[in-house]
């Protein structure tokens, strides 16, 4: 590797091949999250778990993250991206193997725990170096690259079903695919950009609290992934218990929503160099806020279906935009991406909580009257990840890039 000066211009093959090394690794962190995903079955049989015991258990991934998320620009100015990444990203993907190793529910908890924490710190050094690649290539890319998380998890799910329907032992399907994923997070981060901070930088703190711009974005954030938490958890029971669909039917509304997200993140962003961040989000929040009338109104699974389909195109580019306008809101990105992406988590972690909790004060269809009230939020409060929102006026550089 050979470090270029500061503000030194990338090739064209150079930012192409950050670019394609980048989203690759967004690829592989959403594998190890889509294979996980299929063996909670055969976790929960293994270990004997009841269905509460379960529950607490997979609340541990998002506590390990939003523990562990405002450490990493700490990591990334000790260590530099391409460094931070390679370890956090191999400690994430081999990770995957230490819950089906568990003998009982408190050491469960404690893999989902470092599990958890190897994923957000990862998360967060990957979307730091998206918006150094995106700041280079002078267009839109991070909703593709949140679109290849996507892929990334259906992939893995892909894999996973047929060995979980196989009967395969969880503890050698998930230590082959740790094992497998692993050597390709170490041979793709080896072509990932290099993040140094300037010459008269400070060292962030150890564990650093969101700056106040990283809140006013992660609020946006709040409201697209609480609506992508909830219908994930709920729209096959919605289907189910309010549209009197057979489990088969229920079961598509899941399908749906995540296959229209997933395709909408990989065309996002086609969608904001035409339009701009604010009116993609806001045009998002619209497609969002009918599709959530649509569900609320319905009472046969076929609107039912459409009506999540269409939340997950509407708040696609929501969470991508939101990182990227962290990227830009100061000088030490990734502080802010941290806390945005802790705002997120913290949302992701509640919502399908909070839809239980209303479902049984109330219905369902009240829960995702909520649901339609927050994305109705996104088309009011598009405005705050307008780069002249978040950049600080004056701010040096986010970062310096070592280029190969």
């Amino acid at each position: 590797m050979t470090t270029s000066a500061p503000g030194t211009k990338w090739s064209p093959a150079q930012v192409r091949t950050a670019h394609l090394a980048i989203a690759t690794a967004f690829a592989v962190h959403g594998a190890v999250q889509g294979t996980f995903a299929t063996r909670i079955p055969w976790i929960k049989d293994h270990l004997g778990l009841s269905a509460g015991a379960l529950g607490i258990a997979l609340v541990c991934p998002a506590v390990g993250s939003m523990l562990t998320m405002p450490l990493a620009g700490r990591l990334m100015h000790k260590l530099g991206s391409r460094t931070a990444l390679r370890l956090l990203l191999g400690l994430w993907c081999a990770a995957l193997a230490l819950p089906a190793l568990a003998p009982g529910l408190p050491w469960l908890c404690l893999s989902l725990l470092v599990f958890g924490g190897s994923a957000g710190m990862a998360d967060v050094v990957m979307n730091a170096l998206g918006v150094a690649v995106e700041e280079h290539k002078g267009k839109s890319i991070m909703s593709g690259l949140h679109g290849m998380w996507s892929a990334g998890t259906l992939t893995g799910a892909a894999i996973g079903v047929p060995a979980a329907h196989a009967g395969l032992d969880g503890r050698v399907h998930l230590g082959v695919v740790a094992g497998v994923l692993v050597v390709t997070a170490v041979l793709v981060c080896a072509r990932v950009p290099d993040l140094h901070p300037a010459a008269d930088e400070d060292a962030p703190p150890r564990f650093a609290l969101p700056p106040r711009t990283a809140l006013v974005i992660g609020a946006i954030g709040f409201c697209g992934v609480f609506a992508e938490g909830g219908s994930a958890d709920w729209c096959a029971v919605y289907l189910r218990d309010i549209a009197n669909a057979s489990p088969a039917v229920a079961a598509l509304a899941y399908t749906a929503f995540s296959c229209t997200m997933a395709t909408a993140r990989l065309l996002g962003d086609f969608a904001v160099r035409r339009l701009g961040a604010v009116s993609a989000i806001r045009t998002g929040g619209v497609v969002a806020t009918a599709g959530g009338l649509l569900v609320v109104l319905s009472h046969a699974p076929a609107p039912a279906i459409a009506g999540f389909a269409l939340i997950g195109v509407g708040i696609s580019v929501v969470v991508p935009l939101c990182f990227a306008a962290a990227g830009r809101s100061g000088p030490n990105p990734s502080q802010a991406i941290a806390g945005v992406a802790t705002v997120t988590y913290t949302s992701g972690l509640i919502a399908p909580a909070a839809i239980g909790g209303i479902a049984g004060a109330s219905s369902l269809t009240v829960s995702f009257g909520l649901v339609t009230a927050l994305t109705l939020g996104l088309v009011l409060g598009a405005g705050v990840v307008r780069p002249a929102a978040v950049k600080v006026a004056g701010s040096p550089a986010p970062a310096r890039v070592a280029a190969d």
